[in-house]
């Protein structure tokens, strides 16, 4: 039994001992490989609008998701969402349930586009759960960032819900 619940205090050692090993990788987006942990602590828990963590029967986590509007003011009505699945969760339909909770929480927060990035291989998930559920593409943002493997990607598809 997989259940999603909100973030907690306690959480962070968990999640930090499975995010720190992507974000050095340079698997991520934009976040530059030396990130700190308070730093990361930061981006992951401390601005978004909501946190999320999917946990076994056992409490053992298995992986985490967070919204925050996309930019302040007009147009926060955009949230920019990020999954990630620990590496001892891979291939037990976490992302899926992640993403379908995330749309919840989402329309819970009046967010009405998504703003994914590409690179995370957990977002394609992300973006065939949220086409599901009537989000369609809108538009990209060539080369957005420079990913440390990948040079300028065009990290970002727009989902709006019709």
């Amino acid at each position: 039994m997989i259940r999603i619940r909100p973030y907690q205090s306690g959480d962070w050692p968990v999640m930090w001992d499975f995010i720190a090993p992507v974000l050095h990788a340079g698997d991520s987006y934009a976040v530059p490989r030396d990130i700190g942990e308070s730093d990361a602590y930061r981006m992951w828990v401390e601005l978004p609008r909501a946190v999320r963590v999917a946990e076994d029967a056992r409490g053992r986590v298995l992986g985490t998701y967070f919204l925050k509007p996309n930019q302040p003011g007009p147009g926060d009505h955009v949230c920019n969402c990020g999954y990630l699945v620990a590496e001892h969760a891979r291939g037990q339909g976490i992302a899926n349930k992640l993403c379908e909770d995330s749309l919840r929480v989402a329309r819970e927060l009046g967010f009405t586009a998504m703003q994914f990035n590409m690179v995370v291989s957990t977002n394609e998930v992300a973006i065939r759960q949220w086409q599901k559920h009537g989000f369609k593409i809108v538009g990209t943002l060539p080369g957005a960032f420079r990913h440390p493997q990948l040079g300028l990607v065009d990290a970002h598809v727009m989902y709006r819900l019709l």
